[in-house]
């Protein structure tokens, strides 16, 4: 029997995710830093969805509510592909450094909205994208420090279009799995 259920939802028409997605988003979940899950006073992801996940009654539960939030969010962006290439709907997809790569779909100039954004990942934007598509935990710690910066450069999250997607059982899977 496999080790997912609940984190097996469906999500709006993209399917459900494979396991090897999970297994490396479960395998991240628990060993990534604790200051990406801690309180902060910015309106960030945690204030996005706390109508929907919340209350958080500690950064444990907060660290479940990411790793939910990131599979959504992957499948609505990627379908959970590592290797998913620009979004021929972005206006400013001429320009290489809002050119998005993996399976969030990020740009090398998100990179300017925060210092510890630009010290992750390379400031080249080329480098970026392969970085985003080839090095799995470094696109995982970069997806969830930019949703504490914002959630306006993430239109899924922004419209609150995840939302209706996000399984409070599947939190409770991915905590059951990171305690394991």
């Amino acid at each position: 029997m496999s080790a997912y259920q609940a984190t097996k939802s469906h999500v709006l028409n993209r399917g459900v995710p494979p396991d090897s997605f999970l297994d490396e988003l479960v395998a991240w979940g628990k060993t990534a830093s604790e200051d990406i899950f801690a309180p902060n006073a910015v309106a960030d992801i945690y204030s996005s969805v706390h109508n929907t996940l919340g209350p958080y009654p500690d950064n444990t539960y907060r660290r479940g509510v990411m790793l939910e939030v990131m599979r959504v969010l992957a499948g609505f962006e990627s379908s959970w592909n590592w290797n998913e290439g620009i979004d021929p709907g972005n206006p400013n997809r001429g320009e290489t450094r809002s050119q998005e790569a993996g399976a969030w779909q990020v740009s090398a100039d998100s990179m300017a909205l925060s210092p510890a954004l630009k010290s992750l990942a390379p400031n080249d934007p080329i480098q970026f994208q392969r970085a985003m598509k080839a090095d799995h935990p470094l696109a995982m710690e970069y997806i969830a420090r930019l949703l504490r910066v914002t959630t306006h450069e993430n239109g899924p999250v922004m419209r609150h279009e995840i939302d209706p997607w996000l399984r409070k059982a599947a939190l409770e899977e991915f905590l059951r799995l990171i305690a394991a």
